[in-house]
């Protein structure tokens, strides 16, 4: 007989699985949303998002009509609302039915009836604040770091989705350790010990996760950064004929689609200015970005040939402290989420 206690989601795990609440997470980049609506899953919900012709400004709101429940996605862009294809029924971007063709005057009219979502754009990608609130007036501002706001940093965003609980990327990207062996023959991962001992050092936002006594030889440390939305940084030391600009840093962001898919988003940057930013720009789009994408592949194939209950049954060691340090911080995060939601 089937063990039916087995079959109960654990509340911390269900929580961390759709991604925790009061936080912004990037959605998707820029380019996906256009002037017609699209339809994307993202952190617990089918989500429809549109960007208003005139003002160019990107909305959201929960893909349901509140109405009959129809996919608001197939619908009619308005500019700051959305006409479902079904009844007609009109909503604002922040989630109030404005108009209802068919019945002009019913109690629907005027209501916040649908879930919507503040939006923010930057650095090439559709950031969207996950609130416990589905009506929250006004959300903290997206804070990002240096590297993605200082005119004295260049940038590129990378994109990819991997068929994996994002928290398996959020577990590859804290362990240093993994790119002296995956990465072995990566042009700039080759260098440095095979094996280290690590230590966990805190900071006003989060912590880092570094191997004593390496620095700058080979991916060395991760940081973890809690600024609002949930980042990860690293820097991978680079020869001179990568460019100019110093070590390569790489800004993470991670966001549940699925339990089994997860948007992956990294922004490569380099601190340059002047003629060094255009020769970084040319370098990176002709000889490096294909040699990145090489290495973030190695990453994927190794994390989604994992079973899905690999973290359930692992046997962990010394260079694992930031993977072990990480899931405790997030499930604290969680099980304060799950009381407050008590009161």
């Amino acid at each position: 007989m089937q063990n039916t206690n087995a079959m109960i989601q654990d509340p911390v795990d269900a929580v961390l699985e759709v991604g925790l609440k009061d936080l912004w997470y990037p959605v998707c980049p820029s380019s996906f949303v256009k002037e017609k609506p699209i339809s994307l899953r993202r952190l617990g919900y089918k989500m429809v998002l549109w960007r208003d012709a005139v003002s160019g400004k990107v909305n959201a709101l929960e893909d349901h009509c509140p109405h009959r429940g129809a996919p608001l996605s197939l619908g009619v862009n308005l500019g700051d609302r959305i006409a479902c294809p079904y009844h007609g029924v009109e909503v604002r971007q922040d989630g109030t039915v404005t108009r209802v063709p068919g019945s002009p005057g019913c109690k629907l009219e005027g209501s916040k009836a649908a879930r919507s979502f503040h939006v923010a754009e930057s650095n090439d990608a559709v950031f969207v604040f996950n609130a416990t609130d589905p009506h929250l007036a006004s959300p903290p501002p997206l804070r990002l770091p240096e590297q993605l706001t200082s005119p004295e940093w260049s940038s590129f965003l990378c994109y990819t989705e991997w068929g994996c609980d994002y928290r398996y990327v959020v577990d590859n990207v804290i362990d240093p350790m993994h790119g002296a062996f995956l990465h072995k023959q990566s042009h700039s991962m080759a260098e440095g010990e095979i094996s280290a001992d690590f230590q966990l050092r805190e900071t006003p936002t989060g912590f880092f996760f570094e191997k004593k006594g390496q620095r700058d030889v080979n991916f060395d440390w991760t940081e973890w950064m809690d600024l609002g939305i949930h980042l990860m940084r690293l820097e991978i030391p680079y020869p001179k004929t990568g460019g100019p600009g110093g070590n390569f840093t790489i800004i993470g962001s991670y966001t549940p689609i699925t339990n089994r898919t997860a948007g992956v988003f990294h922004w490569r940057a380099r601190k340059v200015s002047g003629w060094q930013r255009d020769t970084w720009r040319f370098l990176y789009k002709n000889r490096l970005e294909e040699r990145h994408w090489n290495v973030l592949e190695q990453d994927r194939l190794a994390i989604e040939n994992m079973e899905p209950d690999a973290n359930k049954r692992e046997h962990l060691y010394q260079h694992d402290m930031g993977v072990v340090r990480l899931r405790r911080v997030l499930k604290t995060l969680a099980s304060k989420q799950l009381e407050s939601a008590k009161k």
